[in-house]
């Protein structure tokens, strides 16, 4: 076994689940300690060589079961198999581009299985992928997260990295590391908060667009910039109340009359079915609720009449619709769905875990929106290990 070849992780899963560490709604260091006990007496290496996994149990998270966790787990092998020695991955495996965004995401699906920089299966792919997008913000040096290769929207790769990283800085207890960690995601939010647009004609300001210095808006890089943003507020890194009230009201603002979100609050250009959905998630993300989830007022019917549109527009069974960004709709509507919970969820899982395995490669890997394999892996193995709740930022 090569030390990127892993054994099944289905017996170590099912132990956490025996345990109780499924279902927990807050990640505390009461949940922390628990997963460094599971890594004492269960992820315990052998030289390069993991311990045999412990016998399966019939303990899964509910709706999951022993087929999807095969699927995640030739998902997560064929991502572990294709990071590069730099610790990065490209969009199609070794090849491809947008280095940052890619390392970010395949790096989020192992968290979203339960491994950390310190423990799990994967821990090792982990801080690898971790220490190479510190090592990128290392070496701007002005804030901005973004690899070399083709990230000339660079914006999206800062979102998806200062995502990535605050969910490392969770769970990292060496100092060193921590501390790393804290400095680059001080400067990414910092500017950040810098490239948020201003008041422009009709727009109030409050977006992102591409890169730092654009001045403008697009949905889909403002809801990246605001879920990361969220996130690294989650976590104890200090973010301007500002920025995200700026952002929330941005997208308020870029509200159409049938619910939906429109691509640009400069342009509008109509509803946008993907950012729609991504908004749902942000807007939960900033304690802001429709009232079958808790909110009250004007910003719950915002929220509710969002939701409807979402609900009218985004499918499971739907093919080329949405630009093209099937995956990337679902990266989101999945999010929000499940924050949701309740029948949404119950009955929007079974469906996509159904397609998701309908269309998985035989070396495990999914090709997500012509984009490449790590994108659809990495989209995949997170959509499908939602009911784990191990990734902080989607948690109920």
């Amino acid at each position: 076994m090569t030390a990127n070849s892993m054994v099944p992780i289905t017996g170590r899963r099912d132990w956490a689940c025996r345990v109780g560490l499924y279902g927990q709604a807050a990640w505390g260091p009461a949940r922390v300690f628990l997963c460094a006990v599971c890594a004492v007496l269960v992820f315990v290496p052998a030289g390069d060589r993991l311990a045999p996994a412990a016998p399966p149990s019939p303990v899964l998270p509910e709706m999951v079961t022993r087929d999807i966790v095969k699927a995640i787990d030739a998902g997560l092998t064929y991502l572990a198999r294709t990071q590069r020695q730099d610790g990065s991955w490209l969009s199609t495996g070794g090849q491809g581009a947008y280095p940052s965004v890619m390392t970010s995401l395949a790096g989020l699906a192992f968290i979203a299985g339960g491994s950390t920089p310190e423990s799990g299966p994967y821990a090792r792919n982990v801080t690898k992928a971790m220490n190479y997008i510190l090592n990128v913000a290392e070496s701007q040096g002005d804030g901005l997260i973004a690899g070399p290769g083709s990230e000339s929207r660079s914006m999206y790769g800062h979102g998806f990295s200062m995502l990535f990283l605050a969910q490392c800085y969770g769970m990292e207890s060496d100092e060193r590391s921590s501390g790393r960690i804290k400095k680059a995601l001080d400067k990414a939010v910092a500017i950040a908060a810098k490239a948020q647009s201003r008041k422009q004609g009709p727009s109030p300001g409050g977006g992102w667009y591409y890169t730092p210095e654009s001045n403008a808006d697009e949905g889909s890089v403002t809801v990246t910039q605001l879920q990361a943003l969220r996130a690294c507020r989650n976590v104890g890194i200090k973010v301007p109340k500002s920025t995200i009230d700026q952002a929330v009201a941005y997208l308020k603002f870029c509200q159409e009359p049938d619910g939906g979100i429109c691509y640009s609050a400069q342009s509008r250009g109509g509803s946008r079915p993907a950012i729609s959905a991504a908004a749902i998630a942000c807007f939960y993300a900033a304690g802001i609720y429709d009232r079958a989830t808790g909110g009250k007022g004007d910003e719950a019917a915002m929220v509710e009449k969002l939701v409807n549109y979402v609900r009218g527009k985004v499918s499971v069974e739907s093919g080329g619709e949405y630009g093209g960004y099937w995956f990337y709709t679902h990266l989101y509507m999945a999010q929000a769905t499940y924050q949701r919970g309740g029948d949404d969820w119950k009955g929007y899982y079974p469906k996509m875990a159904k397609r998701l395995l309908a269309t998985q490669m035989a070396d495990g890997n999914w090709n997500g929106d012509g984009i490449g394999y790590t994108y659809g892996t990495a989209i995949a193995c997170i959509i499908l290990q939602l009911p784990y709740e191990y990734l902080p930022v989607v948690q109920r």
